[in-house]
């Protein structure tokens, strides 16, 4: 659309949301509410007005945002009350993780829980006195309505302001402390924390169903990497066993999409059965990564399977055409939820004729009463071994007629409403992407995951800096804006590691390197820990330094494990010792919430272990140096780090030490391991390097 010859409110049809990039943000421009865009210039009005601002915060995929603009803010009445009293300002939580951070814990501080829609009510000075989520249309349920609310708010605004202030000044004071506490300091690392993520994982492990605690049951696949890092370090066959037993419930559940692939994001149920239908980037990248660790961990040919469907539906449904990844799949079309994800017997017999209808409809408890709200959510009950055996026929038999009948009905479901895609490309979403397609490629095969995954990391590379080549966080439709954040920086840096582990192009390393140098000048701080945010970007009341993970690993957390990884593979010690002094500055955080606090407690792991480093000296695609390369991606090994030294790959050398002098014996592939600082003798097939680390 061409605004170009708009006012800059928008004009009769629009408010000033149509000039921005978000789709969350255009969602809102035609509403009849006067939003404003975050920016000085609403803040500026609110000083000018003497009014406070109303800031709603939500993403494009989030359906209780969606239920809100339909109740509220398309609604006149709302908006004229909301335009009245308040300066409105919407937020993409996607875009602006920092804002949303901020304010979520206010309301947490405020109300004791959070979510989306978050709406916090702000002075001019940005400090937040009063939160809320959802707000219905009409008082239900215990809960006032929204024109009450904003009513009773405006009029305690103008009538006593003080009053509000000086809660706002409380409750910023609060956010203050909470950032500016002094880091732990001294003490040396050790295994304690990771035995007590273990005991509270173990005590809260649902044995029967999978995953922990009660419903709503979230994923988090970053916990099952964590398990398996415990697992490997401790000999703890009860840690690798719920990682097991969680991702084959999730696997076989509603909560996985059993005709086009991919992880929905939560189950509303104990047992995954019901989900909640929105898809993210980050949540198919960390079940890949966790499915790939699995499979390491285990050899179970399930989990890599597992990871190659996740990133079979993220090249072919998320993919951007420039290179990069959309941010996710809106869990409504049609006007309602699931709707795109939902069949009848009679949808189903229609794609596949009666006789293998029958078949699929038995083994994916598809019926005619319906598993969900009249209709059927695919799902197994058992797995394939299982239901070939209730049919009386081998797997081999039953298994091309399931996956024949979900090739049909894909192609079936193709013809419906899609959900909408929120085509926006998040840097630090890219990086877990980059990363899991990668390492995809180098345990399973399958290269278009490897070129998918270069040509995200070189788009992002090439397209999302300024003129000072600092890397931005978001790119759509030909614009890329928004200084990138930590986690931003830290998830590109373990993409590129990766990727440079897949393929052995010396330049993304080099590239990893030089974003770690700018990294630690953008974000750290002399106790150890980074900001969430660069020194040279916006600070929204107090400079967050986040240790504990959401849905997305913390951006100091992935930091951690890049300097470890970097420092391995380069042998700079400097980059070593600033993951431990951030390791050590966190570790408040993981003895007040271990579980909490998973990617960093990864991070510990490695740590706490001699550094391995694996340098293969061959020419590229030599079969003798990819048969022990092969041998040394068998296991689960997260302390190894592999470089390939090729007879005319100077860079490499010049990019790290750890590579120079190791050259091919006798003109054959030559593998040196070092282990800690010392090197073990040069091997040259299979069996002498699988001795060597399994030593």
């Amino acid at each position: 659309m061409d605004t170009s010859q708009l006012p800059p409110d928008g004009g009769d049809r629009y408010n000033r949301l149509i000039f921005e990039s978000s789709p969350y943000l255009l969602q809102h421009a035609t509403n009849p509410v006067d939003w404003h865009p975050w920016g000085p210039e609403a803040f500026d009005l609110a000083r000018q007005k003497n009014k406070p601002l109303l800031v709603s915060i939500g993403y494009s995929t989030c359906h209780w945002c969606h239920v809100m603009e339909q109740e509220s803010f398309e609604d006149a009445e709302v908006a004229e009350v909301l335009n009245k009293l308040f300066v409105p300002v919407k937020v993409d939580r996607e875009e602006r993780p920092d804002i949303d951070n901020l304010y979520m814990t206010a309301c947490q501080m405020i109300t004791g829980g959070g979510g989306w829609p978050l709406n916090v009510f702000l002075s001019p000075d940005k400090v937040p006195f009063y939160a809320a989520t959802y707000m219905p249309r009409n008082a239900r349920g215990g809960m006032p309505g929204i024109i009450s609310i904003l009513t009773k708010i405006g009029s305690m605004w103008q009538s006593d302001p003080d009053k509000l202030l000086q809660t706002g000044k409380a409750l910023g004071e609060a956010l203050t402390r909470l950032e500016t506490r002094p880091a732990e300091t001294g003490g040396p690392l050790d295994e304690a924390p990771l035995q007590q993520a273990f005991d509270h994982f173990r005590e809260t492990f649902d044995e029967e169903r999978g995953g922990f605690g009660k419903a709503p049951k979230f994923p988090m696949p970053h916990n099952l990497s964590l398990l398996c890092h415990i697992g490997a370090r401790f000999e703890l066959e009860d840690a690798t066993a719920m990682v097991v037993n969680t991702l084959q419930r999730i696997r076989l559940g509603g909560i996985y999409d059993h005709i086009g692939f991919g992880l929905h994001r939560y189950s509303v149920d104990a047992y995954w059965r019901v989900p909640h239908f929105e898809k993210m980037l980050y949540d198919q990248a960390l079940l890949t990564l966790a499915a790939l660790d699995a499979f390491q961990s285990t050899a179970d040919p399930f989990f890599a399977t597992l990871a190659d469907q996740t990133m079979t539906y993220v090249l072919r449904d998320l993919a951007l055409p420039e290179g990069g990844f959309c941010s996710g799949e809106d869990a409504d079309s049609e006007g309602a939820e699931g709707t795109y994800y939902l069949w009848t017997t009679a949808q189903v017999e229609e794609v596949l004729g009666h006789e293998q209808a029958t078949i699929f409809c038995n083994c994916y408890e598809i019926s005619e009463e319906g598993n969900f709200e009249g209709s059927n959510i695919p799902r197994l009950e058992m797995d394939l071994k299982a239901w070939a055996q209730w049919f009386g026929v081998s797997v081999e038999e039953l298994a091309p007629v399931l996956e024949d009948g979900r090739r049909k009905l894909l192609e079936g479901r193709g013809q419906r409403v899609r959900p909408h895609r929120d085509d926006k490309l998040l840097t630090s979403w890219n990086g877990l992407t980059i990363a899991a397609m990668a390492r995809t490629t180098a345990l399973l095969g399958h290269p278009e995951y490897l070129r998918a995954a270069g040509k995200a990391a070189d788009f992002i590379l090439e397209n999302m800096r300024d003129t000072q080549g600092r890397l931005l966080r978001r790119w759509r439709r030909g614009q890329a804006g928004i200084p990138a954040f930590l986690e931003d920086y830290a998830a590109l840096i373990l993409g590129l590691i990766e990727l440079y582990q897949a393929g052995f192009q010396t330049r993304y390393l080099a590239e990893a390197l030089g974003l770690a140098g700018d990294m630690r000048q953008l974000f750290g701080s002399a106790e150890g820990l980074f900001h969430d945010t660069g020194s040279d970007a916006e600070q929204v009341l107090v400079r967050k330094r986040t240790l504990h993970d959401g849905a997305m690993p913390s951006g100091n957390a992935m930091a951690a494990m890049a300097f470890l990884r970097l420092g391995a593979m380069t042998g700079d010690a400097a980059l070593e010792e600033q993951a431990e002094q951030l390791l050590q500055a966190s570790s408040r955080a993981w003895k007040e919430t271990p579980t909490g606090c998973s990617q960093l407690l990864m991070a510990l792991d490695v740590a706490l272990s001699e550094r391995e480093i694996l340098v293969i000296a061959a020419p590229a695609d030599d079969p003798d140096g990819l048969a022990m390369l092969k041998e040394a991606r068998r296991g689960f090994r997260p302390r190894l780090m592999i470089l390939w030294q090729r007879p005319d790959d100077a860079a490499l050398s010049e990019t790290t030490p750890m590579a120079r002098d190791k050259v091919m014996l006798d003109g054959k592939a030559t593998a040196y391991l070092c282990r800690g600082r010392t090197c073990l003798p040069p091997a040259n097939t299979p069996e002498q390097l699988a001795r060597l680390l399994d030593s």
